[in-house]
């Protein structure tokens, strides 16, 4: 990638490329949060229900089988989900941050389900994208998807999680940045991609995760 430099700090690597900004975290991270979650709810919702909150929301999309849900479910209530089914509507999550509340809202990432990802894309301060790292055959797929959805708003932020990091042969960060031609998505957006992982096994949140919350944080509270 052409003028692409690279510097160590904090355990996370810095670069900028034209007038994009990009960030990749690594989930060896050790920062620990300021504060826990202070309320948290997950629960699965109707596709058709129409989302009323004067939170701010927090677009998560992806393929299905990326990790969405067990994603959301660390941000919600700061513990390892055993389990977790396919979304077949959209799930709800709310978080409080400071004087802040947060609402991720993820729509199953089915084929079927797709189709109504842009319904909900007007409302979003920033959108998540989950990628599963481990699963290269369906890069092409995931990027088709992701420029479509960023072609609807060129500021809105965007923060791409290469989920499954701990799987065997997972793709870097790197070569997620490569596969998805993020350089193409245009220089008036703020873009961040993280390296994410959740196991069941896992007794505590991994670092990565709460990295990625930390951020979308920030940078919803930055939106006005």
């Amino acid at each position: 990638m052409p003028g692409f430099r690279e510097a160590g700090l904090l355990g996370a690597a810095f670069a900028a490329t034209g007038g994009v900004a990009y960030v990749f975290w690594r989930y060896l991270s050790s920062r620990e949060h300021e504060e826990k979650v202070k309320a948290g709810t997950v629960g699965e919702q109707p596709l058709f229900t129409e989302v009323r909150s004067a939170s701010k929301q927090v677009l998560v999309l992806g393929l299905d089988g990326a990790g969405k849900t067990s994603v959301l479910h660390c941000l919600a209530t700061g513990t390892v989900k055993n389990s977790a089914s396919p979304t077949e509507g959209f799930n709800a999550v709310c978080i409080n941050k400071e004087d802040t509340q947060i609402e991720f809202i993820e729509i199953g990432g089915s084929e079927s389900l797709r189709t109504y990802w842009n319904m909900y894309l007007s409302k979003a301060q920033v959108l998540v994208y989950v990628v599963d790292a481990a699963d290269p055959d369906r890069f092409p797929l995931a990027k088709k998807h992701l420029h479509e959805l960023i072609r609807e708003d060129s500021y809105l932020p965007l923060v791409v999680l290469g989920n499954k990091q701990d799987l065997q042969g997972a793709c870097s960060i790197m070569e997620l940045h490569d596969a998805l031609s993020l350089d193409e998505v245009g220089d008036e957006r703020k873009l961040y991609i993280i390296g994410t992982h959740v196991r069941k096994s896992d007794s505590e949140v991994p670092s990565s995760v709460q990295d990625a919350r930390e951020l979308i944080t920030q940078l919803v509270t930055e939106r006005k």
